[in-house]
């Protein structure tokens, strides 16, 4: 059994900074493919937003390019998102996610394994 537990989500002002954490524990979570960060706004469908695999290929949703970081402490099973320049569109409801096989698409129904969700809010 895989267990995600993410964590970090905030109230901040525009232009601010956040950073995420997601930690992966289980018998079977150091088998993983790729594992990332989605995000869901009320009303809207969940999003990637950045990804790492096992090889270290790293990928971003345009809208993030440049202001996201994500980072790996595979020694310790966890996943980072480092937020920066946070804009109020960046509101939304935060997940990790991973895959344990090679997927064609970053997109949800392609992940496996989840983390219960942290908020971020960006106020103007």
């Amino acid at each position: 059994q895989v267990q995600l537990v993410d964590s970090g989500g905030d109230s901040v002002q525009a232009g601010g900074s956040l950073k995420l954490s997601c930690v992966g524990s289980g018998n079977s979570f150091r088998g993983y493919f790729v594992w990332g960060w989605f995000r869901q706004a009320p009303g809207e469908e969940r999003e990637g937003v950045a990804f790492t695999d096992k090889y270290g290929d790293i990928t971003y949703a345009d809208s993030v390019k440049g202001r996201f970081t994500i980072s790996q402490d595979s020694a310790n099973n966890t996943v980072y998102l480092h937020m920066n320049s946070l804009k109020p569109d960046d509101t939304a409801l935060y997940y990790c996610a991973a895959a344990f096989r090679p997927i064609p698409s970053r997109v949800p129904r392609m992940f496996e394994a989840w983390g219960q969700g942290t908020q971020v809010t960006v106020s103007s």
